[in-house]
């Protein structure tokens, strides 16, 4: 596990952050999409998410070699925080670059520099998610560190809509005056035609975008217990029950407009009910009912869980999406993007069928409602790490696996290389992620 480290701190890492994949030789390199060596992405599995790695790694061995890698880790986030308070999906570190964002850490940014904070796929949440962490591992005592978690944190205050919801992306407190408190609607009409309207605006469940937020903001509450952070949470949960359509469809969309109306976003992403992210957000529900006891984050449950059980498709799975008001599945054609009720020429980048994981909502559902509030938040009794046949498994596949120079080297494929290309061997922080925590668990159970 240290050599691994060593590699990555030493070789791949680009001033303490990480991309997601890198050819073996280091030369291409990529996130979401293509980067160079001065870049680092924010979206998991980038910076934040190796930077917890190290922290685990750090807590199942008290070695601070690994402690000072999660440090360098949030040192490059503080180096890519916007002046708006949060992240965008990468970070530049190039200095020429460097002047297309308006970076915190940068005087006199110019006035067209990009600042737009993203709380879109876990971005700006993993990334103060990180700061938090190795805050508190640092005993507070770091500035810059403390000082950047709790700018986020403002900034993610500071945007909530007056309703609780919170944008996908922000560079500013929104006008409280245009975005008033309403319960979801069904429009009068919606058009089956992409609008190409800016949707960053929106109210977003999509890509557990609010989920990601109540989290952080409990999170926040724990480790620094400021009751602002756990409000924003409960507020939040407050703009889940008034999200909730109304019969016959008693779920969520992924987005509403300020009408709370469900609203297109990509074009492939039309005005519909989900059967993806209303799971998220019942889960959501779930949580926040642990945390406070408060049975109005249940109430929303019971005709959500009924109304998605006879919304399956006959595989047993719920679509992505269902028109609304009819409840038909909706999907989209490869290529031109037309919705049609017909899932023969479904585009593949797009998960337009989504796993049923309705009947485990159910079940804690349940669970939950028979518990005396009392015992919701009661510490259960810490079970001790043992080594598991499978645990030991897969910790001896991540040793063998380890070359000498302390890679982890796969076969796969990079963004830039062409559908008919052949795998290469390549680096993939994924993998570099789930074999230290397999190291790591393995670790603290010898221990």
């Amino acid at each position: 596990m240290r050599r691994a480290t060593e590699f990555f701190r030493t070789q791949v890492s680009t001033e303490g952050g990480y991309l997601w994949r890198y050819s073996e030789d280091l030369s291409d390199r990529e996130g979401e999409g293509t980067a160079t060596d001065t870049m680092s992405w924010v979206q998991p599995p980038g910076t934040p998410s190796v930077g917890m790695v190290f922290l685990t790694a750090y807590e199942s061995t008290g070695d601070s070699y690994y402690l000072d890698a999660a440090r360098d880790a949030a040192y490059a986030l503080v180096r890519g925080q916007l002046r708006s308070g949060g992240w965008d999906y990468r970070i530049e570190f190039d200095p020429d670059r460097r002047q297309r964002y308006s970076y915190r850490v940068d005087p006199n940014p110019r006035q067209s520099a990009r600042n737009v904070s993203t709380l879109d796929d876990n971005n700006t949440q993993a990334a103060a998610r990180l700061l938090m962490r190795v805050d508190r591992a640092l005993d507070f005592k770091d500035e810059k560190i403390h000082e950047a978690a709790q700018f986020a944190l403002s900034a993610i205050l500071d945007v909530q809509y007056p309703n609780g919801a919170w944008p996908q992306r922000f560079t500013a407190p929104p006008d409280a005056a245009k975005f008033p408190v309403k319960k979801a609607c069904y429009p009068e009409y919606w058009s089956w035609t992409f609008p190409g309207r800016d949707y960053k605006s929106f109210y977003t469940f999509n890509d557990s975008s609010i989920a990601d937020t109540i989290d952080i903001m409990l999170e926040a509450f724990d480790i620094y217990g400021k009751p602002e952070y756990r409000a924003a949470a409960e507020k939040a949960g407050d703009f889940i029950i008034l999200a909730q359509m109304p019969e016959p469809q008693p779920a969520w969309a992924q987005q509403y407009n300020a009408q709370m109306q469900p609203a297109w976003a990509r074009k492939f992403e039309p005005a519909a009910i989900t059967g993806g992210e209303s799971q998220g957000v019942m889960r959501i529900l779930l949580t926040l009912y642990r945390e406070t006891g408060r049975k109005k984050y249940l109430k929303p449950l019971p005709r959500a869980i009924e109304y998605l059980r006879r919304s399956r498709l006959p595989d047993g799975r719920l679509a992505r999406f269902y028109e609304l008001k009819t409840n038909k599945p909706l999907y989209l054609t490869r290529g031109d993007y037309k919705v049609t009720y017909s899932d023969a020429d479904m585009p593949t980048h797009y998960s337009f069928k989504q796993s049923n994981g309705v009947e485990a909502i159910a079940t804690e559902y349940e669970r939950l409602k028979s518990l005396d509030t009392a015992k919701l938040k009661q510490p259960s009794k810490a079970t001790p790490p043992r080594i598991t046949r499978s645990l030991a498994v897969r910790a001896k596949a991540a040793i063998d696996s380890l070359d000498d120079q302390g890679r982890w080297v796969e076969k796969g494929k990079m963004r830039k290389d062409a559908d008919n290309a052949s795998a290469r061997r390549i680096i993939d922080c994924s993998t570099f992620i789930s074999n230290m925590r397999t190291l790591s668990a393995y670790l603290a159970a010898a221990r």
